[in-house]
């Protein structure tokens, strides 16, 4: 098992179905990569929480769910899905700031994983 195919592994992810959707391409695959922690629809979903805006959290909290998803994160895809379909249904709820510390968590986990794909590159 080649370095990458392993990293994949041991963060929880599927090399193979993720890397399919990037052509095998390992360094466009980073570019991407790159661009989700440029994103700031962690930051959106936080500050619509905090306002109790459910229908802005949960358009922040579905971006995210569809990026990270093709880009085979999925730990931080699964802590993501927690918190999207109840506030798709417009629940209020009390936990949602948990649920967000959880993505906050993964979120972090996911850069670790970044950081370590891009010291083999």
């Amino acid at each position: 098992m080649n370095e990458i195919k392993k990293m994949f592994a041991e963060y929880g992810a599927d090399y193979t179905s993720t890397m399919e959707r990037f052509l095998y391409n390992e360094s466009m695959y980073l570019r991407f990569l790159d661009m989700l922690f440029q994103d700031d629809n962690l930051q959106k979903l936080e500050m619509f929480l905090v306002q109790n805006d459910v229908k802005g959290a949960f358009e922040a909290a579905h971006t995210l769910k569809g990026v990270v998803g093709n880009m085979g994160l999925t730990p931080l895809y699964n802590a993501i899905c927690i918190i999207v379909e109840p506030l798709r249904a417009g629940e209020i709820r009390n936990d949602y700031m948990d649920l967000y510390r959880n993505i906050q968590m993964e979120f972090e986990k996911a850069a670790q994983f970044r950081d370590s794909l891009k010291k083999l590159g």
